[in-house]
């Protein structure tokens, strides 16, 4: 890379030497003010990588370029190289990096303006030929500051311009069209048009410092947002191993009833969000039964009204423990109104059907049905022909009965099951961690 730099570096002397006139430097004076708004914007250089800075001294250049001719303009880019190097005291091969990359471009950009252009003109076709010599050489200064830097540190090339280069297009097509203004009313106006285009100067570096800031901001506010996203994942993949561990049964019961939550939302209509919260909602809807002492969680009798009470706390419980995890009071929401009934003597709110959210209701009948056909601590399964008439039959009452017959309707058309006796289904669901992971992140956000 050194090797290459110098090459650069001694083609890029040789073409100032070739392309030498001494007509190119008058006015002289106008070389010194080019050369002063250059150095006075490095002072407040934005520096977006250890090899490459973001400076207005560009638009000083390129006027160079179109005013005066391509030995200034590439002795302008030179200078302000130099002065950064005394100035900030960067290494040797930094220095040799800068100093090819900005002597080449304004040369180029220089011989571009002599061969297709006139610097006294004031007609639109120069104009659009400062813009264009204005791209080309913007591209061309970012290939050749970055290129390098990206082979250095074994990092991408097209990242590299998709981070640092596009996001800046809209202050770079502002900062040409500067110029190109700037270019076309010299003539007229002379040095009042270059003291005016200092003061725009320092407006448009402190403007494009605050763009890449609020984008720095934005990139670290994306990154904190997705380890939110799998802390948040972990936390409640924790919670329902735990529960698992504890008692495969009930987990296995969340799943299935995540399953059947989520294929009914689906069949509903609901969007891929909801569809992601219903199955959410669905395997963590039990996890207050942490709360449950082992005489209910393994219970082989008939539960007592002292046991009962303790069984009506789990959705508040699991509600409270969910909800301490930020972004998920939506899926907290749910699993508080799960055991909630359309005629309103559900609990723990005796919410009326109207307040009961749509996917707890989904809910409702997906664990209501699961309870009837799986092995569980409350009765023996039965068959899924004999519970589909009990959903139907406290359709209105205790169940929705939209949220029945579309269950119904998955249930005859899928041939939608959930296998409690095997690993296989309930791994499937905990499988969820996508979903949760997309959930969690739109949520932190």
């Amino acid at each position: 890379m050194p090797v290459a730099e110098v090459a650069l570096l001694g083609a890029s002397i040789v073409g100032i030497t070739l392309s030498w006139r001494g007509s190119d430097w008058h006015p002289f004076g106008l070389w010194l003010l080019l050369l002063a708004i250059a150095l006075l914007s490095d002072l407040l250089a934005i520096r977006v990588a250890s090899n490459a800075r973001i400076s207005a001294s560009f638009i000083a250049i390129v006027l160079a370029m179109a005013l005066l001719g391509p030995a200034p303009a590439a002795a302008l880019g030179v200078a302000t190289t130099l002065t950064d190097f005394v100035y900030r005291g960067r290494n040797n091969e930094s220095i040799l990096s800068d100093m090819a990359a900005w002597a080449a471009f304004p040369l180029i950009g220089g011989l571009m303006v002599r061969y297709a252009g006139d610097a006294s003109s004031h007609d639109i076709n120069f104009g659009l030929l400062v813009f264009g010599v204005f791209a080309v050489t913007n591209f061309l200064n970012f290939v050749l500051v970055m290129g390098p830097e990206t082979l250095k540190n074994g990092t991408s090339f097209p990242g590299a311009v998709r981070t640092m280069f596009i996001p800046l297009l809209p202050s770079s097509a502002l900062a040409g069209a500067l110029a190109v203004a700037t270019a076309l009313t010299y003539n007229a106006v002379g040095f009042a048009a270059l003291t005016s285009l200092l003061i725009v100067l320092l407006l448009f570096q402190v403007l494009t410092g605050e763009l890449l800031l609020s984008q720095q901001r934005a990139q670290e506010l994306e990154a904190r947002t997705e380890q939110l996203g799998a802390l948040q994942v972990g936390v409640l993949a924790t919670l329902i191993q735990t529960l698992a561990l504890r008692d495969k049964m009930t987990a296995r019961h969340s799943a299935a009833v995540a399953r059947y939550a989520k294929s009914i939302a689906e069949e509903l209509g609901l969007d891929d969000d909801q569809q992601d919260l219903a199955h959410t909602a669905g395997l963590l809807h039990d996890i207050g039964k942490f709360i449950f002492p082992d005489s209910i969680l393994f219970a082989d009798r008939k539960l007592t009204e002292a046991d009962w009470e303790i069984v009506k706390k789990h959705p508040a419980q699991g509600a409270k423990l969910v909800r301490r995890v930020d972004g998920y009071g939506p899926v907290a929401d749910i699993i508080l109104a799960h055991h909630e009934r359309i005629d309103g003597t559900g609990y723990p709110n005796n919410l009326p059907a109207e307040k009961i959210p749509l996917i707890s209701r989904m809910i409702s009948v997906a664990d209501t049905f699961d309870v009837m056909t799986a092995r569980d601590s409350y009765r023996r399964p039965v068959p899924r022909s004999e519970a589909i008439a009990e959903l139907r039959r406290v359709s209105g009452t205790q169940l929705d009965g939209d949220v029945v017959e579309a269950f119904v309707r998955v249930l005859d058309r899928k041939q939608l099951t959930f296998q409690h006796t095997a690993d296989a289904d309930f791994e499937n669901e905990l499988g969820f961690t996508a979903r949760v992971a997309r959930f969690a992140r739109r949520k932190a956000a």
